[in-house]
């Protein structure tokens, strides 16, 4: 009996064991399920832990490093740096063009750089991918400058200056006198066709373009009224920074701005040397605002100007061969279909019959005293002599034969 309990307990305990283990081998087995899965959730904590940590690093960074790119960058690519343009705006150009890669690196290269404050506008040879620096470097390289530059003699007429720019642009002629045909749509206000004489108002384009004796910048595709403005603004600010309105309307009472301009062209058409622009100016307002002449026309007193030049003037605008004065016959002058004769007729032509420089604009505006009446060419370099009498003038015309210039 005693064996037999012994054996059952052995049994019981046996079973007691094996039960224990299978719990203790499903508890171990569920244990290192458990373990992988929990080393698996870490593996991937940590790496979207990691990726939002770069994320975030870079988006930290991006706050702190200008974005910008290395070296010289390749190919080549042209901007255009209009006038007015702040250097953010020139930034963004570039930017646009694929020239740098953020404003803010240009910015900053150009606080660094004290010559920045000199980029002129213009067009410019850059390349792709450039550092803000090295950018910045060539658009302060005037080599780096696409050059389309145009000079317009001081004194060309309109008719001239179309000619020229058509030349220059492959632009037809027309265009340009089309453009032309509004003063006004092209900048002039129209307070500058005022006019205190007493004559006709006649609008034109003549004596508002601007000639620019250093040279124009010709914009790329610039169209014909976009050239012709771009002339017209430069007469506005020139005007403005010598205060031509201004000095006029104090210093020559009762003449307008118009008529000086007016003057301005006869002077800047007659002088043969810029230091007698004054004193031409001068002739012209005692002869044309004076009463101190007697005309030729048998009207007795009357106040005549007498210069040749509106006649060839008028010639030009027509298609006609001009001459020297010389060749000039008494018809010629007197010619009562050409509105911009200036013998038998009194006061001043219909419009200005050139495009005056800023020395003849300054000598119109405020010239010397005198009471000249005359003036003649006396010297091959277009120096001139000035009279009061008529005898006086005789006798600078004998110098002048003298001299081989008549």
């Amino acid at each position: 009996m005693i064996d037999d309990f012994a054996f059952d307990e052995t049994m019981e305990k046996g079973r007691h064991r094996r039960s224990a283990q299978r719990k203790r081998n499903r508890k171990r087995k569920g244990g290192r399920s458990r373990t992988v899965a929990a080393l698996l959730m870490t593996f991937v904590l940590l790496g979207v832990l990691g990726g939002v940590g770069w994320y975030g690093f870079d988006r930290v960074q991006g706050y702190f490093i200008t974005p910008d790119y290395d070296g010289n960058g390749t190919g080549e690519v042209q901007v255009q740096v209009e006038a007015g343009q702040t250097l953010a705006d020139i930034a963004n150009t570039l930017v646009e063009a694929g020239v740098i890669k953020s404003t803010k690196a240009f910015i900053e290269a150009a606080e660094e750089n004290s010559r920045s404050q000199n980029i002129q506008p213009g067009l410019y040879k850059v390349r792709k991918q450039m550092s803000a620096a090295a950018a910045l470097a060539l658009l302060l390289d005037p080599k780096s400058k696409v050059t389309n530059l145009f000079t317009i003699p001081e004194g060309t007429t309109a008719k001239r200056i179309f000619r020229l720019l058509s030349e220059r642009t492959k632009i037809p002629v027309k265009e340009f006198e089309k453009a032309a045909k509004d003063p006004e749509e092209l900048g002039v206000p129209d307070w500058w066709f005022n006019r205190k004489d007493n004559q006709k108002v006649t609008k034109s384009i003549e004596g508002f373009l601007f000639p620019f004796p250093d040279s124009y910048e010709l914009l790329p595709n610039a169209t014909a009224e976009e050239i012709l403005k771009q002339m017209v603004q430069r007469f506005l600010e020139v005007t403005e920074e010598i205060d031509f309105v201004k000095t006029v309307e104090t210093k020559r009472g009762g003449i307008s701005p118009y008529e000086a301009l007016i003057v301005a062209s006869l002077a800047q058409a007659e002088a043969g040397n810029k230091d007698d622009l004054g004193k031409i100016a001068r002739v012209a307002y005692n002869r044309a605002y004076g009463n101190m002449l007697y005309c030729e026309n048998g009207n007795g007193l009357m106040n005549c100007l007498e210069f040749d030049v509106g006649v060839n003037y008028y010639w030009e605008l027509t298609g006609k061969k001009t001459k020297a004065s010389k060749d000039m016959t008494h018809a010629d002058l007197f010619d009562k279909n050409n509105p911009y004769r200036m013998h038998g007729k009194a006061g001043l032509t219909p419009t200005p019959i050139n495009n005056p420089g800023k020395d003849a604009l300054k000598g119109a505006m405020d010239p010397p005293p005198g009471k000249w009446l005359f003036f003649v060419a006396v010297d091959k370099e277009g120096h001139s002599e000035f009279a009061e009498t008529n005898e006086e003038h005789e006798r600078n015309i004998q110098k002048a034969r003298e001299n081989g210039v008549l």
